[in-house]
């Protein structure tokens, strides 16, 4: 194999995987929009619908940076806490409140086990 088009496979592989943690980024905001959780930040509570639209924002933001290579770079980098303030961000569905990293990646879990 020569050396360009091991290149050119190897960049198709890295869309590949950019183009699947998207799809897993989507999917988690839709489970969160769709949810009856609370949504904290910055020292208030917002509904699931704001807090899509909050984070889809800060998304959009940061792909104008760089792509993001998975679901768990868009937890840690985007949607786990505050650019401002640096505080973490809570979901509240119910019960206690738990940090949005936390909540976030057990709804990656269980859409990756589906």
């Amino acid at each position: 194999m020569t050396r360009l088009a091991l290149a050119a496979l190897l960049a198709a592989a890295s869309f590949a995987v950019a183009a699947d943690a998207r799809q897993e980024v989507n999917a988690l905001l839709e489970r969160l929009a769709s949810s009856e959780c609370r949504f904290h930040r910055n020292g208030e509570w917002h509904g699931a619908q704001r807090a899509r639209q909050h984070l889809e924002t800060k998304l959009a933001n940061q792909e104008r940076w760089g792509k993001l290579e998975s679901a768990e770079q868009f937890i840690e980098k985007v949607a786990s806490g505050s650019s401002t303030t640096g505080k973490p961000y809570l979901v509240q569905c119910g019960t206690a409140a738990v940090t949005s990293a936390e909540w976030l990646t057990g709804q990656l879990k269980a859409l990756r086990a589906r």
